[in-house]
């Protein structure tokens, strides 16, 4: 994995209202895309994802996606998508280290402080973020604002890691109060996927008093109908145990099943299209909040409306964390770290006042919450085209 055969072009695609597309190959061996989709609310925003299927049409959808995300969560940035076609398991640390500079040295141009900001995605880490923002300061000069999610201790901001997850309790909070006139103390929570999203979400959501009786990943679920006891559950985890190990739960199966547990509020943060038309009609719960990007399919949340099962999207439900990435973006501005406390108390303001002003909107026009988030993502978009000037 020498440093030559590496080529670089970009082009316009309006027809997809895609500004630029940069496409890089090296050795023949990867393909990597940044698609930038629109920014006029201000720069480019978006991931960089490693992964086998991370095609210039898939990343094209995900860059679009992050336009209406940024604008709903009312934070200065545009949407934006990067994938590299590769394998990030199959590679060594070395090996993913060269993939990820070849890819700065090759998009530099495109990249920047004021013009495209990256952030982690799937297969890429805060070690990663490191990588990218070392080398594009190579190039470019000091830049620690060119990429967002790097460690702690190389400009990263306190509060990232957990930023979904922490962004998901002030959803629900906010959730239960405007749809079931409930609190998080007096709520049952059943949530798919214990990782960075759920892990977090689950304990969040537990010290904030909600009964969790019940988590999944992807090799199993554990089960308690008086709530699970979640710091012991991460301490099981973090010694080498499994979900269906844990003593304080009893052990069930993962899967469309798992979903279909009576409770109040369904957290899906784990994969796509899981709540499909037929899990939809099987549900017993009382209330949806899309931690994980596009959990229902178009034919499940149908299903979910005609219930009368009201749905948190996920447009704005998992928003928490492109909310750091522009806090981090600020601090590095400004040369300036915030303590937790400042995150946290900005996050809860940004969660707060976009969940009402996206409620208030759907009561107002008599739409589900989904299509007030997009409603409102697509006026601030179109607000600001029309003030800038653009046709």
């Amino acid at each position: 994995m020498g440093s030559s055969g590496s080529h670089a072009s970009m082009s316009c695609v309006s027809s997809y209202g895609i500004k630029y597309v940069c496409t890089v190959m090296w050795h023949c061996r990867f393909m990597a895309h940044r698609v930038q989709h629109n920014n006029s609310r201000g720069p480019f925003k978006g991931g960089f994802k490693y992964h086998l299927e991370a095609s210039l049409e898939d990343v094209e959808g995900l860059a679009s996606l992050n336009t209406w995300k940024t604008a709903v969560m009312d934070v200065p940035f545009g949407g934006a998508k990067g994938g590299v076609m590769c394998d990030s398991n199959a590679l060594s640390t070395r090996e993913l280290e060269k993939v990820t500079r070849k890819l700065v040295q090759g998009m530099k141009e495109v990249l920047g402080p004021w013009t495209d900001i990256p952030a982690p995605d799937i297969g890429t880490d805060e070690r990663v973020m490191a990588w990218i923002f070392d080398e594009f300061s190579k190039h470019k000069g000091f830049s620690p604002a060119v990429v967002t999610g790097k460690p702690l201790h190389l400009h990263g901001s306190r509060g990232r890691d957990t930023a979904t997850g922490r962004g998901v309790l002030f959803a629900a909070r906010e959730f239960l109060k405007s749809s079931l006139f409930a609190k998080v103390q007096d709520t049952d929570f059943v949530i798919q996927g214990f990782g960075k999203v759920g892990g977090w979400a689950a304990r969040f959501l537990h010290e904030a008093g909600g009964k969790v009786i019940a988590v999944a990943d992807s090799k199993g679920a554990t089960y308690n109908e008086q709530g699970l006891d979640i710091p012991k559950l991460n301490t099981h985890m973090a010694k080498g145990g499994t979900l269906q190990s844990f003593k304080g739960g009893e052990a069930i199966p993962t899967g469309p099943d798992f979903l279909t547990i009576p409770c109040d509020i369904l957290v899906p943060a784990a994969l796509g299209g899981v709540i499909n038309a037929d899990v939809a009609h099987r549900l017993q719960c009382k209330g949806i909040i899309e931690a994980a990007n596009a959990p229902t399919t178009l034919e499940g949340d149908k299903v979910l409306r005609g219930r009368g099962i009201p749905v948190l999207p996920d447009i704005y439900a998992n928003g928490g964390g492109v909310v750091v990435s522009f806090f981090e973006w600020v601090q590095n501005l400004q040369n300036f770290q915030w303590d937790d406390e400042e995150v946290t108390r900005r996050l809860d303001r940004y969660m707060t006042d976009c969940f009402h002003q996206m409620n208030r909107l759907a009561t107002s026009q008599k739409v589900p919450l989904r299509v007030a988030a997009f409603l409102l993502a697509a006026r601030r978009v179109a607000d600001a085209e029309r003030h800038r000037g653009f046709d």
